[in-house]
């Protein structure tokens, strides 16, 4: 059985559809029975259900998976859309906070002791923000009218190798646990996440020196562990989805740049990841979030189909 027969025969339906469209290529409209199957679902229709309550729970760990943006990248990067009406509340709901710099805002509590002001509050981290602007892009919203201003308001603020911890307003003087002087690893990556989407940043000086910025901290994993962020042994351990800061979401990113896929920092990134694979080129995760309990890439005993199909795609783009 070959990777893609093996996702295929043993994915969940949102799986199959998610590999018809993204590997295979399929014309979404010769997909409707399976997307009536995706809609059907149980845990589908609990996210779809969860996102329409968008602000709904305060942003409080950006690591927590039930948080909606997760959510809902989630379901968009499987290929549902607007079409689906849970999503198009979803990126209303998100579309309602926006500031006047074009950046959408989540709800937050940052404590008093923190920098903030303790009570629940509207405004923007770097290291939340881009994931919105990124839903929107992937949700086929205007891109001129409604993403192109927070885009390029963020861009400005990156530095030489990548972006530093920083608020809106409304979050006063609040910071993660780091030096000033540092670029926030995670930040870093969910703005490089962005703007891998985005053909006007795609090739940029912005993007690549993030990217190379990643990089580094791979070279330096055990002296340099800014924001405590680090690329250790949890870090290499495979795990899914690709939300957080670990070795399948940042090479995942990396992978989208075609000038970093020749760097030899990133290919030996992606032989560690090769290296995972069973006799049949199949992925078990070596780690799991707990709330993904029931799902295939929720546990560490059997090949998951899901991570399969995110090594897959990865290993694809660097043999290009």
């Amino acid at each position: 059985m070959d990777t893609i027969n093996f996702i295929l025969e043993k994915g969940d339906a949102w799986l199959q559809y998610s590999t018809k469209l993204n590997i295979l290529k399929e014309n979404k409209d010769n997909l409707t029975d399976l997307r009536s199957q995706i809609l059907s679902d149980p845990k589908i229709k609990t996210y779809l259900n969860d996102i329409t309550n968008y602000h709904g729970i305060l942003v409080r760990n950006h690591k927590d998976p039930e948080l909606p943006i997760h959510k809902l990248l989630f379901l968009l990067d499987i290929g549902l859309d607007t079409n689906v009406s849970e999503i198009q509340t979803a990126t209303k709901r998100i579309m309602e906070n926006k500031d006047n710099n074009g950046v959408y805002r989540s709800l937050t509590n940052i404590p008093k002791h923190f920098g903030g002001s303790g009570e629940d509050t509207f405004g923007w981290c770097l290291c939340d923000a881009p994931l919105l602007l990124l839903a929107l892009l992937k949700a086929d919203i205007d891109y001129e009218k409604h993403i192109k201003k927070g885009v390029d308001y963020l861009a400005q603020f990156h530095k030489d190798s990548g972006f530093p911890c920083t608020v809106s307003r409304e979050f006063g003087k609040f910071r993660g646990p780091g030096r000033k002087d540092d670029c926030c690893p995670y930040a870093s990556l969910i703005m490089l996440k962005l703007l891998s989407a985005i053909p006007e940043y795609q090739k940029s000086e912005i993007a690549i020196n993030t990217a190379r910025g990643l990089l580094s901290l791979w070279e330096n994993s055990r002296e340099r562990h800014p924001y405590m962020f680090y690329m250790g042994t949890d870090f290499r351990k495979l795990r899914a989805p690709a939300m957080w800061y670990d070795i399948v979401s940042v090479v995942d990113v990396l992978s989208r740049f075609e000038s970093i896929r020749k760097d030899s920092r990133f290919k030996e990134m992606v032989a560690l990841i090769e290296s995972k694979q069973d006799s049949n080129g199949l992925f078990t995760p070596e780690a799991v979030y707990q709330k993904f309990k029931g799902w295939d890439f929720g546990q560490k005993k059997n090949p998951s189909p899901y991570l399969t199909y995110l090594c897959h795609q990865i290993l694809t783009r660097t043999t290009k």
